[in-house]
């Protein structure tokens, strides 16, 4: 009989994250498919109780929380003690988490003090004939695995963007604390504050709807011979205000820099998306200037619904690659994109 045990980081502000909520639905439908499994909410932060109340629906079994001041922020060295002894308390056999940076810092620690196998980048668990199932995607190698273990406990680590997040009614709950003895190492790390850049300066933004994507095509010679690098920085970054999409990047566009190319400045090896880079999971996708190959096109593997903007009607995306390619000039086209934006 399996006992699951789902790890959740609370913001500082007593918030779960979309990921997170992705996770408890992944969580729950596991539990509910397997016969006599049972399953239990861990919760880290400052204040768990608006967190608690709204998972407090969800069916779990048991709500634990490891709670105070020195749970505020994520640090390795706080977080790996709390998830060894949430984990330790509810006795799990199965350990859930979702991948974000706080549990991929501090979840391989906490598994190897516990004796437990780890595995990340799950993208979706499942039982079959009494048995867990979860299904790997091995980015680099281009291929999705099914696998399982048979050593417990078994830790994982879930990406976003596979399910719907867990939407129930919030209500009131019975939270149990558990204690955690504050050890030197903790203090090896102080959060003095967080920096973040203005909303019209941030191009990165995991849950926009649409990834916009440039290409290395956008800092080439175009039909008059020139280079037009501060027109394209500034048709892609209106693009990126006016929509509140992400941005992303081919590989061959962020090294440029490294060539003595020119460049667009805003972009660095963060926003590369393919087999070396991210693979993101918006619900859309636009590529600009990009020949659409293997290499590019493995990231957007988990994108739903794909165009791209290429003068040449043979390239990459017009072989399967995407759903619609518009064959035109990139330039012109998001010209007047912005125009009809506004």
């Amino acid at each position: 009989m399996e006992k699951i045990l789902l790890l959740l980081g609370v913001d500082a502000e007593g918030k779960l994250s979309k990921a997170g909520l992705e996770a408890v639905e992944q969580a729950r439908r596991l539990a509910c498919s397997l016969d006599g499994a049972s399953w239990t909410i861990g919760l880290v932060g400052r204040d768990v109780g608006a967190a608690a109340r709204q998972v407090a629906a969800t069916g779990a079994g048991k709500l634990l929380a490891v709670a105070g001041d020195a749970f505020a922020h994520p640090r390795y060295a706080s977080d790996a003690d709390a998830a060894a002894a949430l984990a330790r308390r509810s006795e799990a056999t199965l350990i859930l988490a979702p991948a974000d940076s706080r549990w991929m810092r501090a979840l391989p620690g906490a598994a190897h003090r516990l004796g437990a196998a780890v595995d990340t980048h799950i993208a979706g668990i499942e039982a079959a004939d009494g048995a867990v199932r979860v299904r790997r995607w091995y980015y680099r190698q281009r291929i999705e695995a099914v696998q399982t273990r048979q050593s417990r406990p078994w830790v994982l680590l879930v990406d976003a963007g596979n399910v719907e997040p867990w939407s129930g009614e919030a209500a009131e709950a019975a939270v149990e604390e558990v204690p955690v003895e504050a050890s030197e190492s903790w203090n090896r790390t102080t959060v003095v504050g967080t920096k973040a850049p203005e909303i019209d300066q941030q191009t990165i933004r995991p849950d926009a709807g649409l990834l916009f994507v440039a290409g290395a095509g956008w800092t080439k010679k175009q039909a008059d011979g020139r280079v037009h690098v501060e027109e394209a920085a500034e048709l892609i970054l209106d693009f990126v205000r006016k929509t509140k999409c992400s941005l992303g990047s081919s590989k061959s566009l962020v090294d440029l820099s490294s060539e003595g190319q020119a460049v667009l400045p805003f972009l660095t090896h963060l926003h590369q998306v393919g087999q070396t880079g991210s693979t993101p999971r918006h619900p859309k996708g636009l590529a600009t200037c990009c020949h659409g190959e293997e290499p590019h096109v493995v990231g957007w593997r988990f994108i739903k619904e794909r165009r791209a903007v290429n003068l040449d009607p043979n390239c990459g995306w017009a072989q399967g690659k995407a759903d619609v390619l518009y064959v035109a000039d990139a330039f012109a086209v998001m010209r007047e994109v912005n125009r009809l934006l506004g």
